[in-house]
Order: structure tokens, then C-alpha cells, then sequence
């Protein structure tokens, strides 16, 4: 009976495996139910790798899974999919009922945060207390390393995984929807393990004890150890990890929220350079936090940083040099905009779960703080945002700012880092009745604006360079300078900002000399999101410590309202005047152009160049769009005024360099260029001026142009139709025309005018690449691409139509249109060339 009961699970895998490809997903998730309920958690233990990996897909990406992130609302499968996965649910359920057992689950060393891995390999305990103490040696040696994880940790771990791996979908399938089954799940997560209002829900499955058994305790000095550089722990007493039955319901199941916001934040947000967390990780960088804090607290005793938290694989070594390793371990990072729309959805929730805090604990002072009175999850939310998000998020958005094409899909990131700089937008609080322009910051998110100062200043600073580099006649361009313009220009919010630019600002030497009352440190019960210590000198702290912790000890701080950055924004401001105007020229050129193509064209009136178009103008910059631009760019120049002070006569000042008639008459030159051993080159003024639209190459079409692509007004069938008859004409009879147009009699010059491009001879000067195409396509061809247009087609209609009512037969029409023609075209040889000079 024991040897039945020990091959019975390989059976039972075996079964599910067949049913994958026999059985419809509803039909599989019902018996999945019944398994689950059924089975011990013996035999479910070995269904469990394959099923995670079943539905989220390998971490190699060959598998794709239940492709979650392209399965949408309007799918068949969307409902079973959600309530098999709920946080309730039936697989949830299979987590707890593997949990009580302490199961473990292996996952490669390969696939964890590039970072977190190279550390592992170099023998250096990583900065994530969540993979301490959880490596599988095996003989082969560190680079088949493996971590074992609890069945809640490998399930969230491939959950989140999910988003980042590239996976080779059928085509047709997008998945930066919002509405995504993927999308709706983290949503769904967050709402149950990191609720705003309440405790988390106790799992469905509990043990003997009342409870799912949780993770073994860690050890204090290792709680929060590397969620930035300060000291191991926040919390007088840890909320985590406490299996005790005594305790109340919350302590008991306050893991499952850490485990899966550490999830979350370190798989998603771990794309920095290793040398940014070579520098993270820095013991000099520690030793700088402990001389701030022993100046604020002399009588502190020593404590060496870090201390209490190595383990028996790692030796915490000293980064005199980047190890050889760690240049090989580079992964390239370019992450989707469905990637950034899900950690922005995890910015607006854990803002909205730490403001649920209540008022009472957020105003109780330090030495009231303690475990009775506190529930962990109070303790939580008070650190959440600083402590575990902060420092990753602001590399994350970093290397965004940098790396993202100079195109709209920006936006994404853009109101990522939006919405974690406006915490006070998610308060829960009822919104207020007067205009956004109008809503003052509240005082009490001052100490937050400081103690994350460089979300505000320093990736100003680089959107500042991306802004002069980016396309703001594009009205969506547009709309990104003036989202961010308005959001700084919140009454208050430049004040807090320059605020703790003094405070960072201040010589250190003067703090010494400063009575630290009342500051508390974090091993004392203090906290780092805390707004109860009004003391200047603890804020001062606070600001350069999470300044060097992001951008280390030997950084170069730029301030947001100094003179450079103020050059800068004037820079922008000319820019913002300079799209403005050009979008004012594609607006007046498209109105001519629309007059001139207007209905009278169509009896020969409009110009019949194919060319016909505007080379300044995309195809959504007309008619709407470009009154949206002139709306967005006026609204940004005066909220970037409001912000840097600038007064109306300081900003004439600057538009007045870029008058109307300075414009127009450059727009007609050549950008700026410098001649190099292959012709001209691009300068940077120039690139500027072809982006904004100031000046532009005059680009023309030199290739055959009976090749050039379809116009909308024409027909295809008759394009392609035309093109072959006139190119068998060609063919058959090019020595005739050629011996016809090289005569100089009249013939000849009639010869000319039909069978050669008359403008040919005021074409720019050709290329080296474009000249022997182009001497090719001067020779004497027939063209009758002109008879596959609409606009032709309905006037011989027309015609025919005018002489059927005149009694004219199609043959006498079709003669008289041709001798018509034979007089046009006698008319412009005779007198074409005077008709030009006039």
C-alpha cells in the first residue's frame, strides 16, 4: 500500500499533463479544485512546480503559460482564470495547504535580479533579506547555485517573474493593456495583502494552531537589513515573522504582505548597473550614515555598520575594484510600457496604503510607540514607501529617463514618477472642489518632499534634458512638458522643494554645535517616514543621508534653483516659444495647402505635384492637435514661470530673440551644419532646429516617379496597370523617343515636353549615391500614371458625359480631347518659359 501511495502523485502528474492537451481550461481548473481539496499535501507537493509553471510560464520563457498578460476582460477563459488565481481562491488555497507542510522549492541563482545574482556569485550577502539564509550549495560549484523558497515566496516569485520574461506570443496579441488579466491580478494582490482599511485576511486554510505556519523568525539585526544604508532596523519591535499563537491575527499574517511587496519591488525594479549597487553596497557609504548619526547622538555606542548580518556563505568584501565578474553579469534592460504601467500601479497603491494610516499613530510621539499599542500592520504602512520602494524606484526611473526613445510612449514613465512625487493625491480623502492650479500642498508632506528629494530635483534635471531634446510640436509631446510644469507649480510645492535643498545644503561643521532634542534613532524606535520630529538638525540628517544613499558620498548635487539648472530651463522656455511659432507656420501652410487642394482643384485648378505635402507636419499635427499644442505650450510657459519666478518682462525678454520674421526668414535656410570628409554634418543647434521645426533640409524624391508609393486619390489597380503598359512602351520604342528629343526642331521640342520632366533641371544637386539614378530617370519615358487619379478619372467622365449631352459619339470625344491636349501642350512650349518669368 506505501509503494501504491508513492507512485500515485507521478500518476496524478502524469494525468494533468495529458489533460493540458485533451481537456478545455474550464474543465481543467474544475479538476484542479477537486485535486486540491481532495489530495494531502504529500502528493500535491510534486503537481506544484509544473502547475506555477503551467500558468505563469518557465522563467526561460519557452513556456508561456496561460498567457495572463494578453488574456483580456472580453476572452471566454478571462473569468475562469480570475477566480482559479484569486487571492481566495482555489491555487491560493494550494499555497497555505503546502505552507502548513514547510515544503521547499528551488529556483536557479540565474534567474534572480542581475545584481542580487552577481553578489550571490561573488560570495557577498545581498542587500534583500529575502534570499538570506536560503541558498543551495551543490558540488558543481556557485555558478549552479540555488535558492529555496517557501511555497507562498515561489509562487509569488513566478507570479511576478511573469511580467519580465520574454515570451514569443502569436501576433496580433499586445499586452500594455490595462485590462489584462495580469494587470487586474497585482491590482487584485495588493487590494488583499496590503489593504487600506483593515487587517489582511486570515488565510482560508489554517493549521492546528489557527494559522498558516509562517517562515522562521528572522533574526532582528537582519529585518530590513539593505532597504537603503541606514541602520538594520526601523522598529523597536519586529512585526514580522512572529509565529506565536498569542499574538494577534495580523502579526501572525503580516509576512505574506512583505514577502510580496519584496517580490514585486526586487523583480521588478532590480534594473540598475551592478556598479550602482556595487556603490549601494559600499561599507564606506554605511560608515558615512553612522558618523551622521553618532553627530546627532554623541552618546550613542559603537556599532559597526552592518554588523549581526553575515552568514555562513558570504564575507561582506570591501569594493576597493569591481570584481571581473561583475562586468559579465550586464543584462540589458529595456523594459515595456506594460512593465511601467504595473509599477505605477504599485506607486498609487502603496501611496494610498501607507496615507490609510491612522491619524492617532501618525501623530503619537516616539516614546508612545510600541508593539501594544501598535498593530504591525500600522507598523508597516509607516515604513512601506521609504524603506522598501524608495531607493530601487528611483534607479528604476532613472535608467527610464535616460533610456526611453524620444517618442510619446514616455508618457508611461513619465506619470510613474508623477504619481510618487503627489503622494497627497491618494489619500482617500474627498477631492477638492477648487481647480488642481489652485490646491496648495499641505504642510505635513513637507518631511516626505525631503526625505526624497532627489525624485523631485534630480529627475527634473534629466527631463529637462530630455524635454529640449524632444519634439514639442507633437502635441503629445506638448502634453508632457505641461503635465510636469503644472505639477511643480502646485502652490508650496517649490518652497518644500527648495527647502530641503538649504537643508542638504548646510555645512556639516555647524551641526555639531546644534542641541539634537528629541531625535531618536532607528534602533531606539525613531522612523524614517515619520513627521513628528520637527527638529531642523534631524532633518538636515535625514536629507544628505538619503542624498548620499542615491547618489553616494562623492556626489556632485546640482540644485534645482541654481544657476545652471536655471540656464537650462530657460533654454526650454526659448524651445517651448520656438514649437509654439512653428506650430503657428504648419497651421498657416496647411490652410493654404487645403485651399489650394479644395474642390476647385479638382477641375485643374490645385497642383498636381505629388509631392504635394508639408515636410514639417506628421500626420496628426493638423486641425486639433496643433491647438492642443499652443495650449499645452502656453500653459507650460506660465506654470514654469510661477515656479522659477520669472516675471512677464524677463519671458518677452527671451521670446523676443525668436521674432516672427527672424523665424520665418531661417526656416527658408539650412540647418546648422559643419562640413566633414563626407559632406555636411549635423551640430547640435542644428538637430535642435530640425526638431523644433526652425529649418529642414529640402528633401525631394529623385527616384522614378511612376515607382513612388500609392496616393490615397489614386486608383492601384490602375496605377500597377499603367505602369506596366508604359513601361512595355518604353521598352519597345526608347531609341525612337530618344532620336525624337535630341532633335532641335520643333518635333524635338514637343518630343521634350511630354516625354520628359520639365522640372527636372531645378532638382537640388543629387547625392553621389542618388546621381546615376537619377541620370537614369531623366531619359525619355512615357508616363501615364496621371490618368489612374480620381480627380482625372471624373473629369473625363465628365467630359464624356458633356459630349454625349452635345450629341458627340466616344470616338469624336476622344478625339477632341486629344487635340485639345496636342494645343495645350503646343501653347506651353511656345510660351511656358515667359508664363514663368511673370
Amino acid at each position: 500500500m506505501a509503494a501504491q501511495t508513492l507512485q500515485q502523485p507521478s500518476f496524478l502528474l502524469a494525468n494533468l499533463k495529458a489533460d493540458t492537451t485533451t481537456k478545455p481550461l474550464l474543465q481543467r481548473c474544475q479538476d484542479l479544485v477537486k485535486i486540491i481539496d481532495e489530495y494531502p499535501a504529500k502528493e500535491l507537493h510534486l503537481i506544484f512546480p509544473w502547475l506555477v509553471e503551467s500558468v505563469f510560464g518557465s522563467l526561460d520563457g519557452i513556456i508561456a503559460g496561460w498567457n495572463l498578460r494578453f488574456l483580456h476582460s472580453r476572452s471566454n477563459e478571462y473569468n475562469i482564470v480570475m477566480d482559479f488565481l484569486h487571492p481566495s481562491g482555489p491555487m491560493m488555497k494550494l499555497v497555505y495547504k503546502l505552507q502548513a507542510e514547510e515544503y521547499k522549492y528551488e529556483i536557479p541563482v540565474n534567474y534572480l535580479p542581475g545584481p542580487v545574482k552577481a553578489c550571490i556569485q561573488e560570495g557577498v550577502l545581498p542587500d534583500c533579506p529575502l534570499f538570506h539564509n536560503k541558498l543551495q550549495f551543490p558540488l558543481s560549484g556557485l555558478l549552479t547555485l540555488n535558492i529555496a523558497l517557501n511555497p507562498f515566496e515561489y509562487f509569488m516569485y513566478s507570479f511576478a517573474y511573469c511580467l519580465i520574461t520574454p515570451k514569443n506570443y502569436p501576433q496580433g496579441h499586445h499586452g500594455s493593456s490595462t485590462d489584462s488579466a495580469y494587470f487586474v491580478l497585482v491590482d487584485t494582490y495588493l487590494k488583499y495583502f496590503l489593504p487600506s482599511e483593515g487587517n489582511v485576511p486570515l488565510s482560508p486554510f489554517s493549521d492546528s494552531r489557527g494559522s498558516v505556519t509562517a517562515p522562521s523568525p528572522r533574526a532582528s539585526t537582519v529585518s530590513f537589513a539593505g532597504y537603503g544604508v541606514h541602520s538594520p532596523s526601523l522598529l523597536k519591535h519586529h512585526i514580522f515573522h512572529q509565529p506565536s499563537v498569542n499574538a494577534e491575527p495580523s502579526a501572525q499574517e503580516i509576512w505574506r504582505s512583505e514577502t510580496l511587496l519584496q517580490m514585486f519591488v526586487e523583480v521588478w525594479l532590480h534594473h540598475y548597473s551592478l556598479e550602482m549597487y556595487q556603490k549601494l553596497q559600499s561599507p564606506q557609504l554605511a560608515l558615512l550614515q553612522y558618523r551622521l548619526s553618532m553627530s546627532s547622538m554623541p552618546c550613542q555606542p559603537y556599532a559597526p555598520p552592518g554588523s549581526g548580518t553575515l552568514h555562513t556563505y558570504q564575507v561582506l568584501l570591501p569594493f576597493h575594484s569591481p570584481p571581473p565578474l561583475w562586468g559579465l553579469l550586464e543584462e540589458p534592460f529595456s523594459p515595456t510600457e506594460e512593465h511601467v504601467l504595473v509599477v505605477r500601479l504599485l506607486v498609487k497603491h502603496l501611496h494610498a496604503f501607507s496615507n490609510s494610516l491612522k491619524p492617532e499613530q501618525l501623530s503619537s510621539s516616539p516614546s508612545a510607540h510600541s508593539h501594544t499599542h501598535t498593530s504591525p500592520l500600522e507598523e508597516f504602512k509607516r515604513v512601506v514607501v521609504q524603506r522598501f520602494v524608495q531607493q530601487k524606484l528611483y534607479l528604476f526611473l532613472q535608467h527610464c529617463f535616460g533610456h526611453w526613445p524620444l517618442d510619446a510612449s514616455f508618457r508611461a514613465v513619465l506619470e510613474t514618477w508623477l504619481s510618487y512625487i503627489q503622494p497627497w493625491r491618494y489619500t482617500g480623502e474627498k477631492p477638492n472642489p477648487q481647480p488642481d492650479q489652485n490646491r496648495t500642498v499641505p504642510d505635513k508632506w513637507e518631511t516626505f518632499v525631503q526625505e526624497n528629494l532627489l525624485m523631485y530635483t534630480k529627475l527634473f534635471q534629466v527631463f529637462l534634458n530630455r524635454a529640449v531634446r524632444t519634439d514639442l510640436v507633437n502635441a503629445k509631446n506638448a502634453l508632457m512638458v505641461f503635465r510636469v510644469a503644472k505639477v511643480f507649480a502646485q502652490p508650496n510645492l517649490a518652497e518644500m522643494v527648495q527647502k530641503g535643498e538649504q537643508l542638504f545644503l548646510e555645512p556639516e561643521h555647524v551641526l555639531h554645535h546644534r542641541q539634537p532634542r528629541g531625535y531618536l534613532t532607528p534602533s531606539q524606535g525613531g522612523s524614517y517616514l515619520s513627521s513628528r520630529q520637527r527638529v531642523v538638525t534631524d532633518m538636515v540628517f535625514k536629507v544628505k543621508s538619503h542624498v548620499y544613499a542615491l547618489e553616494g558620498q562623492d556626489c556632485q548635487y546640482k540644485q534645482m534653483f541654481g544657476t545652471e539648472i536655471r540656464g537650462a530651463v530657460m533654454k526650454l522656455i526659448q524651445i517651448i516659444a520656438q514649437a509654439r511659432q512653428t506650430a503657428k507656420r504648419i497651421s498657416d501652410q496647411s490652410g493654404e495647402v487645403a485651399a489650394n487642394n479644395s474642390f476647385l482643384s479638382w477641375f485643374g485648378f490645385g497642383s498636381p505635384d505629388l509631392n504635394n505635402t508639408f515636410h514639417g507636419a506628421e500626420p496628426e499635427e493638423s486641425g486639433e492637435c496643433l491647438k492642443k499644442t499652443h495650449e499645452f505650450l502656453d500653459r507650460a510657459l506660465e506654470n514654469l514661470c510661477q515656479i522659477f519666478k520669472l516675471n512677464q518682462g524677463q519671458l518677452n525678454q527671451l521670446i523676443s530673440n525668436l521674432g516672427s520674421s527672424e523665424d520665418d526668414g531661417n526656416s527658408k535656410q539650412l540647418p546648422d551644419c559643419i562640413q566633414g570628409e563626407n559632406g555636411l554634418v549635423l551640430t547640435d543647434l542644428g538637430r535642435r532646429q530640425i526638431i523644433n521645426g526652425l529649418r529642414r533640409f529640402d528633401i525631394q524624391y529623385q527616384g522614378d516617379p511612376d515607382l513612388q508609393p500609392i496616393r490615397s486619390y489614386e486608383n492601384a489597380l490602375l496605377v500597377r496597370l499603367l505602369y506596366r503598359i508604359s513601361s512595355l512602351v518604353n521598352e519597345r520604342f526608347a531609341g525612337h523617343m530618344n532620336t525624337l528629343c535630341s532633335r532641335p526642331d520643333f518635333l524635338g521640342r514637343l518630343g521634350r515636353h511630354y516625354l520628359t520632366d520639365p522640372g527636372v533641371s531645378t532638382q537640388l544637386r543629387p547625392s553621389p549615391r542618388t546621381r546615376l539614378r537619377t541620370e537614369s530617370s531623366r531619359e525619355p519615358r512615357l508616363s501615364l500614371r496621371v490618368l489612374a487619379s480620381y480627380r482625372t478619372i471624373l473629369l473625363l467622365l465628365l467630359f464624356y458625359v458633356f459630349g454625349a449631352f452635345l450629341s458627340l459619339g466616344p470616338f469624336s470625344s476622344t478625339m477632341l480631347l486629344l487635340a485639345g491636349g496636342f494645343l495645350y501642350g503646343l501653347f506651353m512650349m511656345l510660351f511656358g518659359d515667359k508664363l514663368k518669368t511673370h
